[in-house]
C-alpha cells in the first residue's frame, strides 16, 4: 500500500500477511511477550497493530503459533480466541505473572521484534 501526507512525501507501508505473523511468533521464547504494535513495526507498518490482531484470532493453529504471547502494549492480555483466562493460564504456566490484569514486571519480559525477525531485548 502506498499513501501520501500532506506534504507530498512518499510513505510506504507494507502489507501484513498471516504467514508473516505467524513465523514472528514462532520467534518468541516461552516466558516472554510482544505486543500487537511490535510485531507490525517488525513487519513493516507499524500502524497495523489491529491488523495483526485480527491476524492472532484467525490462528489456524495455536499450539505451534503461540498467539498467548502477544498483549497489548500497556501490559494487558488484549484478546484470545479461546477466552482471556485461558490465555492468562497458558502465560502463567510459561512463568509470568499479573498484577491487575496486567503483566508483571512488563518491560522486562516484554521483547521487541526486529525487522529481521529476531527477538531483542
Amino acid at each position: 500500500m502506498i499513501s501520501y501526507n500532506m506534504k507530498k512525501n512518499l510513505v510506504i507501508r507494507k502489507t501484513i500477511k498471516n504467514d508473516e505473523v505467524y513465523e514472528l511468533l514462532k520467534k518468541i521464547p516461552a516466558g516472554k511477550v510482544t505486543t500487537y504494535g511490535d510485531i507490525a513495526k517488525a513487519l513493516g507498518n507499524p500502524s497495523a497493530s489491529r491488523i495483526v490482531g485480527k491476524i492472532l484470532g484467525q490462528n489456524p493453529n495455536p499450539i505451534q503459533v503461540p498467539c498467548h504471547r502477544v498483549v497489548m502494549s500497556n501490559g494487558k492480555l488484549g484478546g484470545y480466541a479461546y477466552g482471556t483466562l485461558k490465555k492468562r493460564g497458558l502465560l502463567e504456566k510459561e512463568g509470568l505473572s499479573f498484577s491487575n490484569g496486567i503483566v508483571t514486571e512488563f518491560t522486562k519480559v516484554r521483547i521487541s521484534l526486529s525487522s529481521n525477525g529476531k527477538p531483542s531485548e
